[in-house]
């Protein structure tokens, strides 16, 4: 995995499937990772926990990734998904500034995109993902307004990075967009909370 092979990035393709932690997922996230297909990604945010915290469980969802296959990146600084094991950097757009340092460490650098500016932004980073949002109406932004398939696929084609959708993504709703997206070129990934969440309680239940 990239975060642990220094200067070097993955060859093959990156992960169509993502979840994004938050507070929401509580004791339910191993149960919402072990639902994740092999070859899924995550992307830790988690910003909330004491640093300790966050650095035990950035551990140990490295150690998970490691035997599932799994890709893992670390919303923060470069430095600090490299020191923490993980295969990549969520770079917030205030500290696109670091996506140069993260390619040299060699590792994944993905971007949240919510317009056109941002889009542009991810581009001149050199994104390697673009997480793309609100697709639809979601949660994790209550009353926030959609972009909807037409500026959703506007803004992926804009970022010249591997566009991943976010927001109320269901794999239905994932197939539909990339059915939708092949007039474009694109193939699009998908990343969620809910989803898995749900497919967690069902493992429990």
């Amino acid at each position: 995995m990239p975060g642990r092979h220094p200067l070097s990035k993955p060859s093959g393709h990156l992960p169509q499937r993502w979840l994004f932690t938050d507070a929401r997922l509580g004791h339910a996230l191993f149960a919402a990772v072990a639902a994740l297909p092999p070859g899924s990604g995550i992307v830790l945010r988690d910003d909330d926990r004491a640093p300790g915290a966050r650095w035990r469980l950035a551990r140990r969802l490295a150690g998970i990734a490691r035997t599932r296959g799994l890709t893992l990146l670390l919303a923060g600084s470069p430095a600090l998904a490299r020191r923490w094991g993980a295969d990549g950097v969520h770079l917030r757009q205030h500290l696109a500034e670091q996506a140069g340092g993260a390619h040299r460490l060699g590792l994944i650098v993905s971007m949240p995109v919510h317009d056109l500016r941002e889009a542009r932004v991810a581009r001149r980073a050199r994104a390697d993902i673009a997480f793309i949002s609100p697709l639809h109406p979601t949660r994790s932004h209550p009353g926030a307004p959609a972009l909807g398939r037409k500026a959703w696929l506007r803004l992926a084609r804009s970022t010249g990075a591997q566009p991943v959708a976010l927001g109320g993504l269901t794999p239905a709703r994932a197939r539909a967009l990339r059915r939708a997206s092949k007039a474009s070129g694109l193939a699009p990934g998908w990343a969620a909370i809910d989803h898995w969440l749900e497919n967690a309680s069902k493992r429990r239940a």
